[in-house]
């Protein structure tokens, strides 16, 4: 009976996630309908429009999809080069050492700090760093959304991919230093290929992270509605147009705003569903 009362309990959480998954999918449908009506669904999307003038009213979200774009994959460019590198440090060569346990005490720290604090700090130290470095006239736009955002994800694929790395057993790397392979041999033909799936799941999280990403992106990248060109150009990712105008939207455009969520939502679920074929592909 115990066993039957579990089984149930189990299908019924099972089934709430789906529930909830399926009534959010449904009110932002549901939400976002009178813009697709309007609009068009695809002239809404390839649109770089935002004009909300009562009377000629025109939005269309390709602005905000190429800002969002521009700097998630740029902050997890950035990010790999040094993620990767505290991953193995803390992983696989100093494993179980003080100075692993207290950098993996580090990186949970700068994870868990939210987001405000990284716009914060992004704002009154990077921005005047790279006014003075010339790299932007006001210190806004995309390349410093993008470091700010690389910043935020390293620690998050850093201590994920430490995890999965720990866990390529003992044994292959034992037997490839019997055959006389060297410490960096066994990275990269034992380590990389067996937990290499695992860590590519690490940075698909990771870019979920920054795909999603609201209030420090919207501190730095200028929230301005224009197409960005280059990577100081100022523009607005889909998390922070719907953050800055939300509140006094009505109307088409409070459905243009849920429908630039659903595309976001629509976005994040293919990426990650992407995620999970390569990761089945490499396992």
């Amino acid at each position: 009976m115990r066993d039957f009362i579990f089984k149930r309990l189990l299908f019924l959480c099972s089934l709430l996630v789906l529930l909830i998954c399926g009534g959010m999918v449904y009110s932002l449908v549901n939400g976002a309908i009178p813009a697709f009506e309007t609009f068009g669904f695809f002239r809404f999307i390839s649109s770089p429009e935002w004009n909300p003038t009562a009377g000629n009213e025109d939005y269309g979200a390709l602005s905000f999809i190429v800002g969002t774009v521009m700097t998630s994959f740029l902050a997890l460019l950035i990010c790999l080069p040094f993620s990767l590198p505290v991953a193995l440090f803390t992983g696989e060569y100093f494993r179980g050492t003080r100075a692993a346990s207290f950098i993996g005490s580090v990186i949970d720290l700068l994870a868990g700090i939210p987001s405000i604090v990284y716009g914060l700090w992004g704002f009154y130290t990077l921005r005047p760093i790279l006014i003075d470095m010339n790299l932007s006239e006001q210190g806004f736009g995309i390349l410093t959304s993008s470091i700010v955002l690389a910043i935020m994800i390293t620690p998050y694929a850093a201590s994920l991919s430490s995890e999965f790395i720990s866990m390529v057993p003992k044994e292959l790397k034992e037997g490839a230093y019997s055959l006389g392979s060297t410490r960096s041999d066994v990275v990269r033909r034992i380590i990389f290929p067996v937990s290499g799936s695992g860590i590519f799941a690490s940075y698909i999280l990771a870019l979920g992270r920054a795909l999603g990403e609201t209030m420090a992106v919207t501190m730095l990248i200028g929230n301005t509605n224009n197409l960005p060109d280059s990577l100081t150009a100022t523009g607005n990712t889909m998390a922070s147009v719907i953050a800055n105008q939300f509140g006094e939207a009505d109307s088409l455009k409070l459905s243009s705003l849920i429908a630039i969520g659903l595309l976001l939502f629509l976005i994040t679920a293919v990426i990650n569903f992407t995620g999970k074929i390569i990761m089945k592909k490499l396992s």
